[in-house]
């Protein structure tokens, strides 16, 4: 299968762009799925890919998911995504994200980057010396910083809705909730799962992130290979995707699945079974949506109090998710892909009918936001 090819598989993309300076270690692409509904919004994923066309495969993927979730939000944003092939550990340099900046402001604003596993603030403020065209930046500059508090606040107003609808109540206390992986979504989280009352039972790889979580916030651990068939109301994946898969879906001993992760279905027929198995499934980019509505407030002029108000409301889109799926009688992810695809279309047809500034270059990030 020829690069053509393999991109089309993975749906209909605008632009895919590769990366390369040797001077610097940079290797990375760049894929913008649609900007329909604005300029294309999604972090830069640094990650240890085992091959190049393993990284292709998550960026085309992730990058389309960007575009489901910015408009299942409601957000005047489109989808993009990066990932830079390195050790985020061991490989990250001020030369390698300057360079980097460099692809994204040649752009000319049609891809705004962010922050995303295996980058942090200090990487986009370096990728900020070259680009206006990214958000997470410092504090200090005007951004809103780690968006990650954002994030994990809307998954508990997914949580929420969730729990509402399956178990009749959206108060936590008492409930069980097991969140799997403690970075930085999964640690948010657990403060305010932890604030709200839930008994809360937590699994990572990294023993000293458990030992603090264990220790602060008196959670119940198991290992990593155990989390998802612990007995719980309520299953929330913060860690990588696919975990509803093949192998893991008899584990499951939950009454909902709500987390922070990305693609937790490994094929969209697990999103059927679930529903066959009378499992509330929250879908991910409906749930984890807070992060980018974070980032987004910065395009209006930041303020952290109008980034929770914004966090708010993705407890009223998993609830109009839901109310979908009952009354269309299909799956969650069904609904919410049909949520997402029909304001795509709406909007999209109205801009051609009514044109106005392209998405496709702005002056300034104001503009993103006012055109």
């Amino acid at each position: 299968m020829g690069p053509f090819e393999f991109i089309k598989k993975h749906g209909e993309h605008e632009e895919v762009v590769f990366c390369y300076d040797a001077n610097v270690g940079l290797k990375a692409i760049i894929a913008i799925h649609n900007t329909s509904l604005g300029p294309a919004l999604g972090g830069t994923r640094m990650w240890n890919y085992k091959t190049e066309e393993e990284a292709l495969t998550d960026v085309l993927r992730l990058s389309k998911g960007m575009t489901y979730k910015a408009a299942a939000a409601g957000l005047n944003l489109g989808g993009g995504k990066a990932v830079i092939i390195g050790d985020p550990r061991t490989q990250k340099t001020e030369g390698l994200f300057r360079a980097f900046g460099q692809y994204v402001n040649s752009l000319n604003g049609k891809y705004i980057t962010a922050e995303d596993v295996g980058t942090g603030v200090q990487d986009m403020e370096h990728v900020y010396m070259e680009t206006q065209w990214v958000t997470g930046i410092p504090k200090d500059f005007g951004g809103s910083g780690d968006p990650s508090p954002y994030t994990a606040h809307g998954v508990l107003m997914g949580i929420k809705a969730a729990a509402h609808e399956k178990l009749g109540t959206d108060s936590l206390k008492g409930m069980r909730v097991a969140v799997q992986g403690l970075g930085n979504v999964g640690s948010n989280l657990v403060k305010y799962l932890y604030e709200e009352g839930a008994k809360i039972i937590v699994s990572d790889i990294d023993q000293l992130r458990v030992k603090h979580h264990h220790d602060a916030y008196k959670c119940e651990v198991v290992a990593p290979d155990q989390i998802l068939g612990v007995e719980c109301e309520i299953q929330a994946p913060c860690a990588l995707g696919a975990v509803v898969n093949d192998q893991t879906i008899t584990q499951f001993k939950c009454k909902v699945i709500a987390g922070g992760a990305n693609n937790q279905l490994a094929e969209p027929r697990h999103g059927d079974q679930l529903r066959e198995l009378g499992i509330l499934y929250a879908p991910d980019y409906v749930v984890n949506a807070g992060g980018l509505m974070n980032v987004f407030v910065e395009l209006e002029g930041y303020s952290p109090d109008r980034a929770f108000e914004k966090t708010r409301k993705v407890y009223d889109n998993v609830k109009k998710v839901i109310e979908i799926a009952k009354r269309d009688n299909i799956g969650t992810h069904t609904a919410a892909d049909r949520v997402a695809e029909e304001r795509i279309e709406t909007i999209g047809r109205l801009k051609q009918k009514h044109p106005g500034k392209s998405s496709r270059s702005f002056t300034t990030l104001k503009e993103v936001y006012n055109r």
